[in-house]
Parts: C-alpha cells; sequence; structure tokens
C-alpha cells in the first residue's frame, strides 16, 4: 500500500504554489506509507541548459567543490544549488551524457536522483512532512508535479528505492501496487541497454516505458502497451517535460481519484489528498477507469487512450 499523488496546473498563477499544494497532498497520504516520499517538480530551465539532481549520503564532503570539478572536466560552467542531501547541477544540455559519466569519476558516492531540461526529483527516508521539510518543497514552484510516499513491499526502505524513478530525460514515474514480472523484464531491459539501477519492481516499469519511447512510441502508446508486457497490479502516474499521464491495470483494484478544473488536473490515490485544493466544489471529480490511459500536456488537449477490446 502505497500513496500517489499528482497536480498539473492550468493556471500559472498557482506555478508558486505548487510545491505548497503537492506537500499538503502528499502528507496526507502518510498512513499509505511512512517509510518514504519523494516528490518530483517540473522547474522552469534556462534556455540550452539542463539539470542533474544528485544525492550523498555525506552531502558535507561530497558536495564540496563539485560544481568546479564537474566544470573542470566538461570544460564548461556548472552552478549548483544544494537542498539537504540533493544538489541541482545546472549544465549546458548538451552535456548531460557527459556529466553523468564523469560523476563516476569526480564523486563516485553520488547518486543521480534525475536529469532533464526541467526535472528536479527530491526523495528520502522518512515520513513525507519530515522529508518535505528537508527540501523546503513548500517553497518551490512549478508547472507540474507527482509525488509518492512508499510501504516498503518489494526491496528495501532505502533512498534508492524510494519513488519517483528517473529512467529518462525529464520523465519519471510513481506507482501504486506490484509487478510480478520485474525481474525477467530487467534481465530483458537491461539486454537492451536500458539502465537500471536498482532492484525496485517500480523502476523497471519505469525503464519500460523510457525503453518504449526510445523505440518510437509516445507516451500515451508505451503506457498502452504497459497493459500488455507487465503483469501485476499498477496504477502508474508518469511525469513528463510536458505534462503528466495515468495508467491503471485492467483490474484496477488500487484505489485512485482525479479532479479537473480549469485551473488543474489533480490525482490522489484517495479523494482526501484533493480536498484542501482551491474550487475542489466545483471540480469534475471521478475515478480513473480500467486499463485506460488519461495524459495532459501544456502543449495541447487532453489525450485519452481506451484499451482495445
Amino acid at each position: 500500500m502505497c500513496g500517489i499523488v499528482g497536480l498539473f496546473l492550468k493556471d500559472k498563477s498557482l506555478e508558486p504554489k505548487l510545491g505548497d499544494m503537492l506537500t499538503d497532498m502528499l502528507v496526507t497520504m502518510t498512513d499509505r506509507g511512512p517509510d518514504s516520499a519523494g516528490i518530483a517538480l517540473y522547474t522552469a530551465g534556462a534556455e540550452g541548459r539542463a539539470k542533474l539532481t544528485v544525492q550523498s549520503d555525506d552531502p558535507q564532503a561530497d558536495f564540496a567543490g563539485l560544481d568546479s570539478a564537474l566544470g573542470e572536466r566538461l570544460g564548461g560552467s556548472v552552478s549548483m544549488t544544494i537542498r539537504d542531501t540533493h544538489a541541482v547541477l545546472d549544465i549546458d544540455k548538451g552535456a548531460i551524457d557527459a556529466a553523468r559519466a564523469a560523476l563516476s569519476d569526480v564523486r563516485p558516492s553520488v547518486r543521480i536522483m534525475g536529469r532533464g531540461e526541467s526535472l528536479e526529483i527530491y526523495k528520502e527516508v522518512g515520513l513525507p512532512k519530515d522529508v518535505a521539510a528537508r527540501f523546503d518543497l513548500r517553497g518551490m514552484g512549478g508547472t507540474h508535479g507527482i509525488g509518492h510516499t512508499r510501504m516498503a513491499t518489494e526491496s528495501a526502505v532505502t533512498t534508492m528505492g524510494a519513488h519517483p524513478f528517473n529512467t529518462g530525460p525529464d520523465q519519471c514515474l510513481v506507482h501504486n501496487g506490484s509487478l510480478s514480472n520485474h525481474n525477467s523484464l530487467r534481465r530483458k531491459l537491461r539486454r537492451e541497454g536500458v539502465h537500471i539501477e536498482t532492484e525496485n519492481d517500480t523502476e523497471v516499469g519505469a525503464a519500460y516505458i523510457t525503453w518504449c519511447m526510445m523505440n518510437g512510441a509516445t507516451l500515451g502508446e508505451a503506457l498502452q502497451s504497459s497493459l500488455d508486457d507487465l503483469d501485476g497490479f499498477f496504477t502508474f502516474v508518469v511525469g513528463t517535460k510536458d505534462g503528466f499521464g495515468v495508467v491503471r491495470d485492467p483490474i484496477a483494484c488500487k484505489p485512485a481519484v482525479m479532479a479537473e478544473t480549469d485551473q488543474y488536473v489533480a490525482f490522489g490515490s484517495e479523494y482526501r489528498a484533493l480536498v484542501d485544493l482551491p474550487g475542489i466544489e466545483q471540480a469534475r471529480v471521478w475515478e480513473p477507469e480500467p486499463a485506460t490511459v488519461y495524459f495532459w500536456s501544456h502543449d495541447g488537449a487532453p489525450v485519452v487512450h481506451e484499451k482495445a477490446a
């Protein structure tokens, strides 16, 4: 049992409040997952720049001079913003792959949490309210974001086992459920060249979506394919640079509720995660259908792909 939240903002005036709103939603889901928590936020980035969110168990030592050391290795400018055990490295967009490789030499104990032009991921072991306070998530803004509170069932309670999982640029995934074929699928994806860091079943789900998109699928098509290729019970919420998508398995035994107004689209494992959102009394509220893909994008209208009979 885990808790998922997601918030896609249509109203730009709400963007400075994204972190605050998502934190309230996440904390409400604490009893669904007290082991660890995480939030992915999509924030504005400078043209031609990209972000690497990294984590260290010894940030005082690992983050000291990291921006200078990485910049020297890459031959370009690198700036760094530190938030507790995490840091966001701002680098040239074209150097993101080289930066990932260089980090293993420059600071081998530093682990990459997320990468992309706008994606930042913050996650740690602990209660959601404590994790949010450590990173000052309430003070962060953005266009959309997703979050997760975890009750571990498939792997150890660690920072790397916490959600969200990032397996492709500006792409991340949170999950409530359990995938029964993750071991065989992990082996297949690794043979296909997809990097998978942990033994967590959710990371395999995220990597599967990345693999589909690497092979030309849209996000909607990738989520649609997951209904055929992933075994088990799952509710996925996937974040991308432009929006977020939702899909539930055909049995749909994991709870989910959505709400939409002129200001936002919101997702929660339970309705109580949504009750403090502005204008929720006038929102269209519904339970996502089984085996149906929903997606909202800042670049266009929502797309719904229903599974063929």
